[in-house]
């Protein structure tokens, strides 16, 4: 959806560093943070380096059992249905880490 209106507000100096160091710890600009925040939800802030090296090994090995469901499909010698099994479990836990650190999550606050 296109932006075409533009909203003015004044604010102090501290309350505009404020809503600017807010942004930068959730990797946002302030006017997403002020969507976010007004379609009701709250953002995460971004997570340290040490989340995203246990995520690219989580992907590493998520990508590695799937290569070896195709190549045990394909041979005939493995349980291909038991690693794909757990290539999906693999695959959904990976998707449960990201939305419990990366992804905003919904407010209750009754002015939204």
């Amino acid at each position: 959806m296109k932006k075409t209106v533009n909203f003015h507000i004044r604010l102090t100096k501290e309350e505009a560093e404020q809503w600017k160091a807010k942004a930068d710890m959730t990797c946002m600009s302030v006017s997403a943070l002020m969507r976010t925040l007004m379609n009701g939800f709250v953002p995460r802030e971004k997570p340290d380096a040490e989340f995203y090296k246990y995520m690219r090994e989580l992907s590493a090995i998520g990508n590695n059992i799937n290569q070896l469901a195709a190549k045990a499909n394909a041979l005939g010698f493995v349980d291909a249905p038991m690693l794909q099994k757990e290539a999906e479990r693999w695959h959904i836990f990976q998707a449960d880490v990201e939305s419990k650190f990366l992804r905003p999550e919904k407010s209750n606050l009754k002015w939204q």
